[in-house]
């Protein structure tokens, strides 16, 4: 009896997700360990003031997962990340201050192969510590089970695509990501003509974020990327970001056309922007005329909007577990039949286009 309980104590060792916090500051660290370890899924097994710490603790601990602060002295978090993508990848959440510069870090960060981040919170309030901690325990759990490469990206995918029905006369293109999601909106914006519909897009970020993410995109795509504002037209060839901590929604103007509806509101499925909001607003004022797109991030967020919009008409595409990140949002919208069809990451933009 006591070798089976022995057992059944070491099999639930196992089962904890070892974290090592990497952090300058030591009240961070202590805050970050005690978030973490009053988990019981969750075990910090080490934490390091700098990169050049964390790199031997690296070798001797072998974490699963990894928070990292994205400014510290010796080495920034950036240059150190990068270095652990390109000789042992594994998962890391990037922890950043609510700055411009932060900002600015954490999203080259996760372009270079972070899974997720979380912002540190403002003071010592207890709600601002209950809303980190909230976030923070979830995005280490969803890490743990993340796909990530020594590029960065996600793995190479052979299938082949899977078509859905051509259509004409489509003027929205709708897409929802969480985590994981800067590459891979990245990825199918990329593909895009100048001349496609105007794209509305919802991807969890808080303020501060969403500006310089749109900025980054218009960098890199042949579309017009910008932050969206309440009231703006929505044209072809531009892409309209929901912005950090207001819901985005498509509704009709008085020429036939679409604008922007921008607006604070309370969490719907958790999340304010929400992909739901989103995509409810797609489907109500667009309906078959529109295509959805759910791409990875953790939770249900987006689901059961994608739902209505294939329940009015709409065309709605899923990214496949095999090139996600994190499948929690694809894989809820494709459970409740809300996904007409699954493609890997790098062949979405492809089927945007052969179905508008």
């Amino acid at each position: 009896m006591q070798a089976m309980q022995n057992c059944s104590t070491s099999a639930m060792r196992r089962r904890r997700i070892r974290v090592l916090v990497v952090d300058d500051s030591a009240l961070m660290r202590q805050m970050l360990q005690s978030i973490l370890d009053s988990d019981s899924g969750i075990e910090v097994v080490g934490t390091a003031p700098d990169p050049l710490s964390a790199r031997q603790m690296i070798k001797d601990l072998n974490p699963d997962v990894i928070t990292l602060d994205v400014e510290m002295p010796k080495m920034d978090g950036l240059a150190f990340l990068e270095k652990i993508m390109a000789l042992r990848p594994m998962p890391v959440i990037m922890v950043s201050s609510l700055t411009k510069r932060g900002a600015d870090t954490t999203l080259r960060a996760l372009e270079s192969g972070a899974v997720d981040f979380v912002t540190k919170p403002k003071g010592v309030a207890r709600d601002g510590f209950a809303d980190f901690k909230a976030e923070l325990i979830p995005k280490v759990k969803a890490a743990v089970s993340a796909r990530v490469t020594a590029s960065g990206q996600t793995r190479p995918q052979k299938s082949p695509p899977r078509a859905i029905r051509r259509r004409v006369g489509v003027n929205l293109i709708a897409i929802g990501a969480s985590a994981g999601g800067v590459v891979a909106i990245q990825t199918v914006l990329s593909a895009l003509p100048s001349t496609c519909p105007g794209v509305l897009i919802t991807q969890h970020m808080p303020p501060a974020y969403t500006n310089s993410f749109a900025a980054r995109l218009n960098q890199n795509c042949l579309l017009t990327v910008v932050e969206a504002s309440d009231g703006e037209r929505i044209q072809a060839g531009h892409a309209y970001i929901a912005p950090g901590g207001y819901h985005l929604e498509a509704i009709r103007d008085r020429q036939g056309g679409f604008k922007c509806r921008v607006y604070d509101g309370p969490l719907v499925s958790g999340h304010c922007p929400s992909v739901d909001v989103l995509f409810q607003s797609v489907a109500k004022q667009a309906g078959a005329q529109a295509i959805g797109v759910i791409l990875t991030g953790m939770g249900r967020d987006g689901a059961k909007g994608l739902l209505a919009m294939r329940e009015a008409g709409a065309a709605t595409l899923g990214q496949n577990q095999a090139s996600c990140v994190v499948y929690g949002m694809p894989r809820a919208a494709m459970e409740i039949g809300a996904v007409a069809a699954e493609s890997a990451l790098e062949n979405i933009g492809k089927e945007i286009c052969s179905v508008s």
